[in-house]
């Protein structure tokens, strides 16, 4: 796994996150409708500031993914918190360049840690469309447990998909020391 570190977003990831979207649509398009094929750095820009907005507010956490000489690789975050219950989903995308690297399951592992260290969540759930398999690969290789199928759970442009549920709690984490990077 490569050394990898996860970092709040801010203004400078604005060109970033538009060079690594429009890079990756068409991996990514099919399972995040976000990144289309039109994506504009200003919804870049709109959506990071939301997200610095949010992060502030502690009510949604994303992260840049990054390697350990600072290029960005992707993202991660913590959506749809539920305060009552105290359970979050678990998202992550990678640029297409350097995936397969094992960057999603190393920060899926962090953000995982780094979310049952500095919230009050003890669920965290990864829901990835019953065919997008190499979502399902990130979650178990992260250490989540795969708990079942939701049928038509998702919404993916239009319409709906069936989709596997995974999870990671307070007393059963995925642990990113487990998800040893390389040298």
């Amino acid at each position: 796994m490569p050394r990898i570190r996860l970092r709040p977003y801010d203004e400078s990831h604005v060109p970033l996150l538009f060079e690594a979207a429009r890079e990756s649509v068409a991996e990514v398009f099919p399972w995040l409708p976000w990144c289309h094929p039109n994506y504009e750095i200003s919804e870049a820009q709109d959506w990071i500031h939301d997200q610095i907005r949010k992060f502030e507010a502690r009510s949604e956490f994303h992260f840049a993914i990054e390697s350990s000489d600072g290029a960005y690789l992707g993202g991660c975050g913590l959506g749809e918190i539920h305060a009552l219950h105290r359970f979050a989903n678990l998202g992550y995308w990678v640029r297409t360049s350097r995936a397969g690297r094992g960057v999603a399951p190393r920060a899926v592992a962090l953000l995982a840690e780094w979310a049952f260290s500095h919230t009050d969540l003890v669920r965290l759930e990864i829901v990835a469309a019953v065919r997008n398999e190499r979502s399902q690969r990130v979650a178990e290789k992260a250490g989540a447990s795969r708990e079942g199928v939701l049928f038509e759970r998702i919404q993916l442009h239009g319409a709906s998909h069936d989709a596997v549920v995974f999870s990671m709690t307070r007393d059963r984490p995925a642990r990113a020391s487990a998800v040893r990077p390389r040298s």
